[in-house]
């Protein structure tokens, strides 16, 4: 096998198992209070903030350590408006016949609709790409396991916007190729999501029903 160059292990801080298990409920539980946000404030966001949630982000694992993952972190006025006039206009056509009825029955009681004034409420936009394949010195190199690559790296940016107390929404316009252009990134990149950014506005209201997850024995198994 090659010969590869290698660091020492950096262990982690040395804890008892009571304060293990207590590190992990109190994750637990503020990830239980995370909701999707349907109605964003104005209020900006500083851009640390989301400077800290992407370098997050990007400390995912990821096959072959190829990090095939790219953020388009958006603030500009004229480029939200662009996405939203681009996903308004996907989302009429979604809703007004593309969609099956059983997805329309799924997210109505949602309130989702085809309207997302959102999208230039916010203050910030966050489009994540895959990357299917790199370039470097005109060579084309393949890229491992990147829809499991981008999703892990996505559930870390959205649990470290969550901590910072910030709302999220995921969204998933589709179709979604429009976004390389508004983000001006490559064909060999894929919009996999766009990541709404922000505070809640006042009187901001979540649906009751996304409040209770099924419980630990239907999600999992142990052998």
């Amino acid at each position: 096998m090659t010969e590869h160059e290698a660091l020492p292990w950096q262990p982690y801080p040395e804890l008892s198992d009571e304060s293990r298990i207590e590190r992990a409920r109190a994750f637990l539980a503020e990830m239980a209070t995370r909701r999707s946000c349907r109605a964003f404030s104005d209020s900006p966001v500083p851009r640390e903030v989301i400077e800290a949630a992407l370098r997050a982000a990007g400390s995912a694992p990821s096959g072959a350590n190829r990090q095939p993952w790219h953020f388009c972190a958006i603030e500009a006025p004229e480029a939200k408006a662009a996405i939203r006039v681009a996903v308004e206009e996907e989302e009429r056509h979604f809703y007004s016949g593309r969609a099956p009825a059983n997805w329309i029955n799924a997210v109505r009681p949602l309130g989702t609709g085809a309207d997302k004034p959102y999208l230039e409420v916010a203050p910030w936009l966050i489009a994540i790409f895959a990357q299917r394949h790199a370039t470097e010195e005109e060579e084309r190199l393949r890229n491992y396991y990147v829809v499991e690559s981008v999703c892990i790296a996505a559930g870390l940016l959205l649990a470290t916007l969550h901590a910072a107390g910030i709302a999220t929404l995921v969204h998933t316009p589709h179709p979604m190729r429009f976004l390389n252009l508004v983000c001006r990134r490559p064909d060999n990149e894929r919009p996999v999501m766009l990541i709404v950014v922000g505070h809640p506005a006042p009187g901001a209201t979540t649906p009751a029903n996304v409040i209770s997850k099924k419980p630990l024995e239907e999600i999992s198994s142990w052998l």
